[in-house]
């Protein structure tokens, strides 16, 4: 009885054995296969966080809208910069963004500097003004919301 379509045996006036198929669907395996799915979503959607962890410091600002996917660049709490996930140093910031803007046509793509709470302001205001010598004019800070 393997399978999905199930045959009841019916007599016919004649006495001639007649099968009719009744057809059923198994919901167990189906149900069983969701629960697997939420499982390993749950256990996957945290590690899907983007970037080099920070602590961000606090903002009441509402976010910004997004038009195109912007370009993070990170100051972490010992002063190491990254573009995205890529470390550089300070010498290289300009170059290499100069190169990205390059790349991409434009240099309307919004950068969002994350610096970590415990740097000095110097040390963010430093990269803030090498994003802008490399020819970006929309500049965001990043924080956390309380």
């Amino acid at each position: 009885m393997a399978g999905m379509e199930i045959q009841l045996r019916r007599r016919d006036r004649r006495g001639v054995t007649r099968y009719k198929p009744l057809a059923e669907i198994n919901v167990t395996p189906f149900v069983d296969v969701m629960l697997v799915l939420l499982i390993v979503f749950m256990v996957a959607a945290p590690l899907l966080q983007v970037g080099v962890p920070v602590d961000l410091p606090d903002a009441r600002a509402p976010a910004l809208p997004e038009d195109t996917t912007p370009l993070t660049v990170t100051i972490d709490q010992n002063g190491a910069i990254f573009i995205e996930e890529t470390a550089i140093g300070l010498e290289e910031l300009v170059p290499r963004l100069a190169a990205i803007a390059e790349t991409r046509n434009r240099t309307e793509t919004r950068v969002y500097v994350r610096g970590d709470r415990r740097l000095a302001y110097g040390e963010v205001m430093r990269v803030m003004a090498a994003v802008h010598a490399a020819g970006f004019s929309k500049v965001a800070l990043v924080a956390d919301r309380p």
